[in-house]
C-alpha cells in the first residue's frame, strides 16, 4: 500500500551497511539497497542517517536492470521524538511503590508515638501512688526498680524504633525526588537529530536496481594491541597482532565486512601552507566572538563490491575428539604505505564508545636473547629479545604490547613503528637465572702525598653465575664517579678482563658465559685531589 503522504516521484528506502572501513579519526561506511523501481521516480531518500555523517564524502553508484542516472546528492536534518511512554511507566510504578513503603513508616511512627504517650501518661499517673506506697514500705525497692527499668527500656525501644523509620523515610525522599526529577525530564521532549540523504535521479523505466552508497562518519577510530609470548627454552616469540576498535558514530556495524586501514584520510591531500607571520605591539583587547567552521575535506572513495566469505570444510570428527578453537584472521594488503587489514570473519562493533577486540594475525619471530646488567643500581639480570620483522611482513604500528613470558604474564612495553626487514628489541624483565655479586674489597688511602696530592683507591669485585641449561650472553655496565672540577681527578687503575674507560666514566664488558659456568670481574679506580679539598658525591 502506497502511502499517500508521500508523492509517487520520491521513494523512502530502507538500506544496510554492508562494509566498514576504520582509519585512525574516522571511518568509511557502505550502504546497500535493492530497489524496486516504477519509472516515476525523481528522488531517492536514505532514512534514518548520523549526524557525524560528513556530507562532502558522500559518494552514490549502483547497477541494476534498469537505466538509472544519478544527477546528485543532497542533505536534510531531521528532528524526531523518541517514545517515552514505557519509560515514564515504568518510573511511575517506582514513584507509587517508594510512596506506599512511605506510608506504611509513617503508619509505624504514629503507632509508636501512641505507645510512648501511653507510657508517658502511665507515669505521671502512677508517680504519686508509687511515692506514698514506697514511704508506707508498701512496696520493696526491688519492685520499684522493676517498674522503673520498665518505664526506661520502654522509652529506649520507642525512640530506637521511630528514628529508624524516620532516617528511612529520609532515604526514600532522596530516591522519590531522584524519580521524580528523571519523571519530569523525560516527559519533556527531546528532539533525536539524524540526516536524510536525497539522491536526485532520473529512471528510464520499471525494474531493479541496486544502489550503493558510501560516507565518511567521525567518531570512529582503531589502535594497534600486541600480545608478545616467549620461552626461554625456545628461539621463537609468537606474535599476536591485535586491534581495539572504538565507534559512536550513532549506528551499529552488525554483521559487516570490517577492514582496519593505516591510511589517513582526515590529513587531506595536499600539503599545509604557510601563512605570514606577523608581529605587532600590544593592542587594546575587545570582546569579540567569532564563528570558526573548519573546512570539511572532499574525499571521493569507490567502495568495492564485498565479496562472499571463504568457508573452510572440515570433515567430521568421530568420539569425544578434542578440536582447538580457530582464531580468525585478517587479509593483508598494501597499496604503497598504506596498510588494509580485511578480516574474514562478521564485524559487529555496536555505537558504544568502548573498545571492541578484534584479532589481525599471529605470527612466530626468530630472535635471540640477551641479558643486560647493572650490578651498581640492581643485583639482577635484565633478559632482552633481539627481532627482526619479516621481508614480507606488515608494519606493526606503535600500539602496546603485553609480554608473557612460559604462559606468565611479565609486564607491559610499547612498540614503536616497525617496518619490514626491521629489526627491534624487547625487554623481557628481570630474570633470575643469572646471579649477579657486587662487593667493594677494596678502600685504601695512601698515607704519603704524591706531588701534593691526597690518593684514595677502590677496587670492587663482580662476580656472575650462569645458573640456566644454556649460553648466554651477557652486556655487564659499571660507573666510575665522574669529577666536575679540574681539582679532583678519577683515574681506572686496573681492570680484569682488560677494558677501556668510555665516555661519562662508562665501563661495559660483553661476556659469553656457558652453563653453569662462574666467572668473576674486577676494576679498580683512584680519586686524586689535594689534601685540603673536601670531596662530596662519592657515596660508595
Amino acid at each position: 500500500m502506497v502511502n499517500p503522504e508521500i508523492p509517487s516521484w520520491r521513494k523512502v528506502i530502507q538500506s544496510q551497511i554492508v562494509a566498514v572501513t576504520v582509519y585512525a579519526d574516522k571511518a568509511l561506511v557502505t550502504r546497500r539497497s535493492v530497489v524496486s523501481l516504477t519509472g516515476l521516480e525523481r528522488e531517492l531518500v536514505i532514512t534514518p542517517l548520523p549526524v557525524t555523517l560528513e556530507t562532502d564524502s558522500v559518494r552514490v553508484s549502483g547497477n541494476g536492470t534498469v537505466g538509472v542516472r544519478l544527477l546528485g546528492v543532497s542533505s536534510d536534518r531531521i528532528y524526531t521524538t523518541e517514545p517515552v511512554a514505557e519509560r515514564v511507566a515504568q518510573l511511575t510504578r517506582q514513584i507509587q511503590q517508594l510512596e506506599v513503603e512511605k506510608r506504611h513508616l509513617q503508619a509505624q511512627v504514629d503507632a509508636l508515638v501512641l505507645q510512648s504517650n501511653f507510657i508517658e501518661g502511665l507515669r505521671e499517673k502512677t508517680e504519686e501512688t508509687f511515692s506514698q506506697s514506697l514511704a508506707r514500705k508498701n512496696l520493696s525497692l526491688s519492685e520499684t526498680l522493676d517498674f522503673l527499668n520498665f518505664l526506661g527500656s520502654q522509652y529506649s525501644e520507642y525512640a530506637i524504633a521511630s528514628g529508624e523509620c524516620k532516617t528511612q523515610q529520609q532515604e526514600l525522599d532522596k530516591q522519590l525526588q531522584a524519580l521524580r526529577s528523571s519523571l519530569q525530564k523525560i516527559q519533556t521532549p527531546h528532539p533525536k537529530e539524524s540526516l536524510n540523504l536525497v539522491v536526485a535521479v532520473e529512471v528510464a523505466s520499471e525494474g531493479e536496481f541496486e544502489l550503493e552508497l558510501s560516507y565518511l562518519v567521525n567518531h570512529a577510530s582503531w589502535t594497534p594491541l600486541y600480545d608478545l609470548r616467549f620461552s626461554t627454552s625456545s628461539d621463537i616469540v609468537h606474535l599476536s597482532y591485535l586491534a581495539e576498535v572504538t565507534q559512536s558514530s550513532g549506528e551499529d556495524w552488525i554483521d559487516v565486512a570490517l577492514t582496519l586501514s593505516t591510511a589517513k584520510p582526515g590529513l587531506g591531500t595536499l600539503p599545509p601552507k604557510l601563512e605570514p607571520w606577523y608581529i605587532s605591539t600590544p593592542t587594546p583587547q575587545i570582546a569579540r566572538r567569532y564563528d570558526v567552521r573548519p573546512a570539511l575535506p572532499t574525499i571521493a572513495t569507490q567502495a568495492a563490491p564485498a565479496g562472499e566469505g571463504n568457508w573452510q570444510e572440515q570433515d567430521e570428527i568421530a568420539g569425544d575428539s578434542v578440536i582447538p578453537a580457530e582464531t580468525v584472521v585478517a587479509e593483508i594488503s598494501k597499496e604503497g604505505s598504506v596498510v588494509n587489514f580485511q578480516l574474514n570473519g562478521g564485524g559487529n562493533i555496536p555505537s558504544d564508545g568502548t573498545p571492541h577486540k578484534t584479532t589481525i594475525f599471529n605470527d612466530d619471530y626468530p630472535c635471540s636473547f640477551d641479558y643486560i646488567t647493572m650490578p651498581r643500581l640492581v643485583s639482577f639480570a635484565y633478559l632482552q629479545a633481539n627481532v627482526k620483522n619479516s621481508p614480507n611482513g606488515a608494519t606493526l604500528l606503535p600500539g602496546k604490547a603485553n609480554i608473557f613470558r612460559d604462559n606468565i604474564f611479565v609486564g607491559t612495553t610499547n612498540l614503536e613503528n616497525i617496518a619490514p626487514r626491521q629489526e627491534f628489541k624487547l625487554n623481557l624483565g628481570i630474570d633470575e637465572g643469572l646471579k649477579i655479586e657486587r662487593d667493594l674489597v677494596e678502600r685504601q688511602v695512601d698515607k704519603r702525598l704524591i706531588s701534593n696530592q691526597r690518593r684514595t683507591t677502590y677496587g670492587y669485585r663482580l662476580v656472575i653465575t650462569n645458573l640456566l641449561n644454556k649460553e648466554t650472553n651477557l652486556k655487564l655496565t659499571e660507573q666510575l664517579p665522574v669529577s666536575r672540577t679540574e681539582q679532583i681527578k678519577v683515574r681506572l687503575t686496573r681492570s680484569n678482563p682488560q677494558i677501556q674507560l668510555g665516555e661519562m666514566g662508562i665501563l661495559e664488558w660483553e661476556l659469553t658465559l656457558p652453563p653453569q659456568e662462574r666467572r668473576e670481574i674486577y676494576y679498580q679506580f683512584a680519586v686524586e685531589h689535594t689534601p685540603e679539598l673536601t670531596v662530596i658525591g662519592l657515596d660508595i
